[in-house]
Order: structure tokens, then sequence, then C-alpha cells
């Protein structure tokens, strides 16, 4: 099947299209439509007539972007009209949605005239917080945008034109960088004259490179003043023709620095990519076909030619969905009343910025574990890196303030955490312990120190303030690793195989030779990472540790249980996972540890959890699970959850409600608690569910995670006697990050 067959397909299963309109508040009720439609849809009707800012507190206008076009420039297609671009339109609007939670309408409107397009457009000022204009042919767009910019209070953007201006500027930012040349001397060839070309030669302007540096050519050749004069040139290419003489796109490209083609492909061949200068930049951006082949372009030449195309499959994508969603999110936040030139310039100076730093686990995951690392192959960051809205959209809502443009003002601090949470309850939740850990950091020995997911923690660690990581292993195999990686930090090391670490040795041999362990292999093990940092832990020259990456669970929660052991007033130790739904957070244990726990265990384990859902700042309401509700089903298996549980109730230390046994639904179900069990003691839905077994337990926690779409942190292991936790082997750095922070929370907490 061909992948035009498969689109065909994709878009026709039910419902057909991409989007639908769905409600954001509850509406089960005769109250709550009464609430959501008339009569009291009448009160905040009322409250915008006498302030109309307050629609965007009352109504979805705040979060609304119309994305806006006629069909007469879709994509490779040309003039197809309206009707046929409604699937480009409401692909851009899952883009939105996606990447930045942005909700949008697609109006296509059947208007060749601008004067008709302008006034439709104009009109639906009130329902938008901001137009995204799209698919309109050159030079209609700049009029139209021009004039709706002018009689309109909210964002209009024509992406064609910014968004491609706005990615390749970030490149651009890079690549100069890269190739020692400096923005304001490097001589610029464009290939192509049309809206994307024009706004794209603007932006460089505005990003540092001289109007009299841009050659551009177009079908007929190098835009000079010649033909400007002879009335060959529209008004808005007009600006960049040069007192030069006419030739062709091989007289232009000539010792250029920088080629940007936004024309069509197989134009450039490799004498033209040899006659620029030294190290030349090319930016290939023709789809789907560049003007030049990626391979072409790199091997015509034998100095560093750093390339970019408008196709996935080439290093340095210029995509321009790295842009409209977060400059729109920006804007959007602080009721911007346009997008201008400094809030471009902010986005695109994000994104470069964005490039030079460590790439998360996931994105190189989505993109087939490509070493994604600053350099000529990676100057621009990629689409799937939700970094992205956190870096992006801050930029352009302080450039909107500080440019005048905004209606509202932000905290950047409190504003990023709010897009965190637009990504998922578990980033909400996370950002809870991170600010503790940053508020009081702590050291945080890492073993397996050498493995290059622990030292990219450690300098995301260190930068961000978390903790102060130790990484254990060998120091100049640990400091070679962070120099390749391109990492800008010099961590601390603690190397095991250097000296004799006599006061180490002791101790391990102290503690455990009357478990059969000798002085020499107490030496021995000292020189494990596992062990050392242990040690380093119980010794007291390191606060918490964090061990697994490379270890079955079993194994590498051993030494610290053998060296730290639990705390004094804990028999057994516990692992937790925090598990995040859209609107729900619960912590579910113990699917590590204990296989098969007794009533005894099973009311400490929940203790374990109680307090770890402290650590995110929620009470703890706590369910002990079973197949049976409330003594249903008498056997030894349910006896013990609902024994754990009258434990727990008569224990006056315990202040928080617990109950069980009972079914998973009872517990976290509101109405079969209120309805059938009204006598249970807790009033709401339990956030902390405590599983039978480890067996029940592992199986509910990745149930829950691959079928219920829960995202999963930890897992936490509770009771030890110092802060440890014991990462899963496939853990991602950012797992590792989470778990520094916990662990920092601990040792404060401990303190």
């Amino acid at each position: 099947m061909s992948l035009e067959d498969d689109s065909l397909e994709y878009h026709e299963s039910e419902p057909p299209g991409k989007i639908e309109v769905t409600t954001t508040k509850p509406t089960n009720t005769q109250r709550e439509l009464s609430l959501a439609y008339s009569p009291g849809v009448a009160g905040p009707c009322r409250e915008i007539a006498a302030d109309p800012d307050t629609g965007y507190r009352y109504t979805g206008k705040g979060n609304l972007v119309g994305v806006v076009s006629n069909g007469s420039a879709v994509l490779g297609l040309g003039d197809i009209g309206p009707q046929a671009s409604k699937p480009v339109m409401e692909g851009k609007g899952v883009l939105f949605k996606r990447f930045a939670d942005i909700d949008v309408f697609d109006i296509e409107l059947d208007h060749e005239d601008p004067d008709a397009f302008v006034e439709s457009v104009a009109g639906m000022g009130p329902t938008f917080g901001g137009i995204n204009l799209e698919d309109i042919a050159a030079p209609e767009c700049f009029t139209i945008e021009e004039r709706l910019r002018e009689r309109m209070d909210i964002p209009v953007f024509h992406d064609d034109q910014h968004g491609t201006a706005i990615i390749s500027g970030a490149a651009l930012l890079n690549a100069v960088e890269l190739a020692d040349k400096n923005l304001e001397s490097v001589t610029v060839t464009f290939a192509g004259a049309g809206a994307a070309a024009v706004a794209t030669a603007r932006f460089y302007v505005s990003l540092g490179v001289r109007t009299e540096n841009i050659t551009m050519v177009d079908i007929d050749g190098i835009l000079t003043t010649d033909r400007a004069e002879a009335g060959d040139l529209d008004p808005y290419s007009r600006e960049f023709a040069r007192d030069v003489p006419d030739g062709g796109l091989a007289d232009a490209i000539d010792g250029a620095d920088v080629f940007v083609g936004l024309s069509a492909g197989g134009i450039v061949d490799q004498e033209m990519v040899q006659s620029m200068a030294d190290d030349p930049i090319v930016f290939a951006m023709a789809n789907p076909d560049p003007e030049i082949g990626y391979e072409e372009a790199k091997t015509a030449r034998d100095d560093t030619v750093i390339m970019a195309t408008g196709r996935s499959d080439y290093p340095n994508q210029v995509n321009n969905v790295l842009g409209f969603p977060f400059i729109f999110r920006g804007a959007l936040d602080v009721r911007a009343i346009e997008i201008n030139e400094a809030m471009k310039v902010a986005a695109a100076e994000a994104l470069a910025e964005l490039a030079r730093e460590d790439v998360p686990d996931a994105v190189r995951k989505a993109y087939g574990d490509q070493p994604l690392q600053f350099g000529p192959e990676y100057i621009i960051p990629k689409p799937m890196d939700p970094r992205v809205l956190f870096e992006v959209a801050p930029a352009v809502a302080e450039a909107a303030i500080d440019s005048g443009a905004a209606r509202a003002d932000l905290e950047r601090d409190a504003y990023v955490e709010e897009l965190e949470a637009r990504l998922g309850k578990s980033r909400e939740m996370m950002r809870v312990v991170l600010n503790k850990a940053k508020s009081d950091p702590r050291r945080v020995a890492l073993a397996e120190g050498e493995n290059e997911k622990m030292i990219r923690a450690a300098y995301q660690i260190e930068e961000q303030g978390i903790a102060m990581p130790i990484l254990i292993g060998d120091e100049s195999e640990i400091r070679q690793t962070a120099a390749n990686l391109g990492l800008d930090f010099e961590p601390q090391v603690a190397d095991p195989a250097a000296g004799a670490h006599d006061e180490y040795v002791d101790a391990l041999y102290e503690r455990r030779r009357r478990k059969g362990i000798t002085r020499t292999e107490a030496r021995e093990r000292v020189r494990e990472s596992n062990y050392f940092a242990s040690m380093m832990v119980q010794q007291g020259d390191a606060d918490a540790m964090l061990t697994g990456l490379t270890n079955h669970y079993p194994s590498a929660l051993r030494p610290p249980l053998q060296v730290i052991g639990t705390a004094d007033d804990v028999q057994y130790a516990a692992g937790v996972y925090m598990l995040t739904f859209k609107n729900r957070v619960v912590f579910l244990a113990d699917a590590t540890v204990n296989q098969d726990p007794d009533a005894e265990t099973l009311a400490e384990v929940t203790r374990h959890a109680a307090e770890i859902a402290r650590r995110f700042d929620v009470e703890p309401r706590a369910a002990l699970l079973s197949y049976s509700d409330f003594g249903s089903v008498d056997n030894e298996g349910t006896r013990k959850p609902r024994r754990a549980a009258e434990r727990l109730r008569a224990d006056p230390t315990v202040d928080f409600p617990v109950d069980g046994e009972m079914q998973a639904d009872t517990a976290v179900v509101e109405d079969l608690l209120e309805g059938t069990y009204e006598f249970a003691e807790l009033d709401e839905p339990a956030n902390v569910l405590v599983l039978p077994n480890l067996e029940a337990g592992n199986i509910a926690y990745k149930l829950l995670q691959r079928l219920g779409g829960a995202e999963a942190v930890g897992p936490m292991l509770a009771g030890m006697a110092e802060p440890v936790h014991v990462l899963q082997r496939d853990d991602e750095v950012r797992d590792i990050v989470n778990l520094a922070a916990v662990a920092t929370v601990e040792a404060q907490e401990s303190e």
C-alpha cells in the first residue's frame, strides 16, 4: 500500500478528518447544562458586555487560534482551492494542539479577492486569540497580512512567510558560529523570491545580516536594480534588488558564505557548492526535493559543509512546527496584540540556544537513537523535543512584554511550570519536588558513573541546581565521555580504584564480618561502584545515592541494603510508583521489593507510600486492594489487607484515612464509595493504592502505564535508613534527574 493510500485510509476512518470539538466542563446533569447554556450563560454574557477583556476570562478565546486559508498556494500542490485545502488546515490544528495545547478552528474561505478575504477575517476578531494565515499565494499574502495586522488587535501571523524565516534563522545563528563566520559579514544568496524568501531575507537582516550582502535570484535571474526600474519586480522582492550585473544562480552563488534555497528541486549542482566560500552553509529547503541533495552537497568539497533541508530523513530539518505552536503559545498567554519582530527574533534565539543543550533520551529514541549533539549535523532542535515549549514560549512572551505588545504580565518560572502542566500531570507533580530540591541541594552519589546516561544526568542535575552530583567510577573515562558529549561542566568524581579507601574497608568489614565477609572481600567490594556509593552515604560523604541503571533491580538493591539498611523503626523497604493521568495522580505500592507481604508488611508499605505522597504535597488517602470488598470473600489472601487496614486505623500515629480490603474500582470510583459503601473510611477516592503482593503490583503499574496511559515516576524506594533509589535498567536521563530530586528532598526531610 502506498503512502497516499495509507493517508486516504487514515483520513477516511471514522470519524472522518482529524479534529473534533470536545467540552471542557462537565455536562452530565441538568444543573450543569443550565450553567453551560440557558439560563446560566447570561451571567458571563453580561460581564463581557460590560468589559470585553473578560472574554478571555469566561470563554476559550485566549486559547483559540483561527487557521485561515483560501487554498491558493497549498504545500507543493499549488492553487487547489479552499475545500481541497481543508485536510492541511485540519492538520495544522493537530500540530497546534499536539505541541502547544492550543485549540484551533480551521476556516477555509472561498475568496480570491484580497479585499473580501481581509473583510471576512477581520470580522472574526471577537472569536479568536490569534489568526494563523496559511497557504496564501504571493504577493497577495503580504498585503493580506499587513492589512489584517493594522485592523485587528490580536496576533496575525502568516506562517509560510515567517515560519521558515524563524527556524532557518535559528539554524543560521548556530551555523555561523560553527563555521567561525560573522553575521554582519556573511554573504547570502537566495534562490527564490516568493513570500518565504522575502520574509526570510528580511528576518536575516533583523538577526544582523547586512541587506547589501544579500543576493536574491528568481526564475529570471538575479534581482537587480535594472530589473526593479524596469518594473520587473513586485514591491516586496524589489527591496532586495542590488546594483550588480545581470546573471544567474551560478553567478550569485559564487563566493557566497550562505545559500538559502526556497525555490525548486535540483537547481544547484556540486560545482556551484564548490564555488562557495570556505566552510559554506547550505540551506536547501525546497520540498519534497531540495535544490541539491544532502549527500551531493556534503561530498562536493573537502571542508565542512553545514547542510539543512526541509526533509525529515536528513539532519537539520527546517520544520515550521518548531515555530508557530510555541510562538502563538507565548503570544496568547500574554494576550499580545501582535507577533512583532522582537518576538520572532526571541523565538529564533531560543531555538538556537536549545540546540546547544544535551538532548533528552526520549527525543533520541523518537528519531531512531540518532547521536544528536550540537555540531554540523545538529544545529536546530527536533520537533519532538518537549523543551521547545518551555524555551520558545517564555522567550516570545517576555519579548512581547518588553516590546509593549502584551496586555498581560507573567513571571517566567511560574509560567514555565504552567507550560509543563500542559504536557502532563507528571511534570506538574515533579515540579513540586524539583523546586524543593533546588531550595537546598544535597550531595547525591551516582553509582555506575561511567555510564553515558549517568554523566548526562549529572550535567543536568548540576546545571538545574537540583543537587550536587558525585559520579562514581574511573575519573579519566568519565571526564573523557563528558568531553565527547560536549557537556560544559567539570563533574565531581569519586574513583573507587584511586586510593586504598581504608576507612570504607574497615567500616564495611565491621558491618558485615558476622555475615560471612572477610577483610579481603571487603576491600574488593569497596572497589565496586554500588558498594562504594553505599559506603559514601553510610560514612556521611554523600547524602543520597542512585544505582541500578546497568543491573537487575535485586542485584542493585543488595549493596545498599547490606551497607545502609532500613531505618531504625522500619522492618521492610518498599518500592512506590507515582502514576499520573490527565486529571489524577495515584501512588502505587509495592511493585518492586516485597514478594508476598503479610499484614504487618502491608501496613508498613502503606505508611511508606503515604510519606512519599506527602513529599509531592499530596495528602494521602490509602486503600489496601484485593479482589474482595470488605469481607465479601473470606480467605487468607483477603484477610491480609483487611488486617493491615485494621492495624493502621488502630495506630494513633497514622493521620490519614485508610480502608480495605476493597476492589480497585471501589477504591477509585467516588459513586461506588458513596453509594454502595457509605461506611467506608474514605470520603474521596483513594490516591495511595497498596497491592496485596509484588506480582499484583508489578502487573498493575505496567498495565496502567501501557494501556491506561499513565506516566510513571519511580520506583521510589522507601524505608531505607538513608535516601537510596534504584533505577530501572531502561530508565532515561529524565528519570535519573527526577529520582535525584526525590532523593535530595528525602535527605532534606531526614535532617
